[in-house]
């Protein structure tokens, strides 16, 4: 597949990457600081500003799909710039489906969520727990409005893929249990998952849609 990758250079955006392109999908990686990413076969690096939707727009043009990796928490105001930054990128998505030629498939929105935003318990999400980490309680909340945000939308095909508490460099197992608003733990409590297996969560949704219009979670 033809992919656009926003945000390749990141944390969880670099190891859906290396996915992507181990499965030979051919990847438009889409950063603000290009210098930041090394080139690889099968790769484009496009710099690129998230906030300007019409360039956005041009950027994702004839492509099957857009991973979005996107994230504000290094910003300042994390809330308002990651929120602003997803209506920017539904935007763009939505402006070339509507130009598209193939208008029964469309240009699919893959989303990298986060854990806040899943339940402990039903009605009661990990960002309004007292044990949530202050410093990154903008972050989530600006997660949990995207999605909103998204099922709102009645055309666009797209998807949320929320890890789960702990998430870092690991093994690839593609041995996992998936989810949907409910936080995953296993039997010792931990809710946990490799950067590379939540990569591989992510580009098994793109080869083959389950979870079309709806968030779901990934963990061990």
């Amino acid at each position: 597949m033809k992919i656009v990758l926003i945000g390749a250079s990141g944390f969880i955006g670099s190891a859906i990457l290396e996915e992507a392109l181990s499965r030979r999908h051919r990847v438009k990686s889409l950063v603000s600081k290009p210098a930041k990413l090394p080139w690889k076969v099968n790769q484009t690096i496009v710099k690129t500003n998230v906030h300007d939707t019409g360039e956005l727009a041009e950027q994702i043009y004839g492509f099957d799909a857009v991973i979005s990796a996107f994230s504000g928490r290094t910003q300042t105001d994390a809330y308002d710039y990651y929120v602003s930054g997803v209506k920017s990128i539904i935007h763009a998505t939505k402006m070339v489906n509507k130009v598209s030629k193939n208008e029964k498939i469309g240009t699919r929105l893959l989303i990298v969520g986060d854990a806040g935003s899943l339940e402990v318990t039903p009605g009661l999400p990990v960002v309004d727990t007292e044990l949530f980490p202050q410093k990154w309680r903008s972050s989530a909340q600006g997660v949990r409005d995207a999605l909103d945000l998204l099922k709102q939308e009645r055309d666009l095909k797209w998807t949320m893929l929320s890890p789960p508490t702990k998430i870092e460099p690991g093994v690839r197992t593609s041995k996992f249990r998936l989810g949907k608003d409910q936080l995953l733990v296993d039997s010792a409590g931990k809710s946990y998952i490799s950067l590379q297996d939540y990569a591989v969560a992510m580009i098994n949704e793109l080869e083959h849609p389950k979870h079309t219009k709806e968030r779901f979670c990934v963990a061990y």
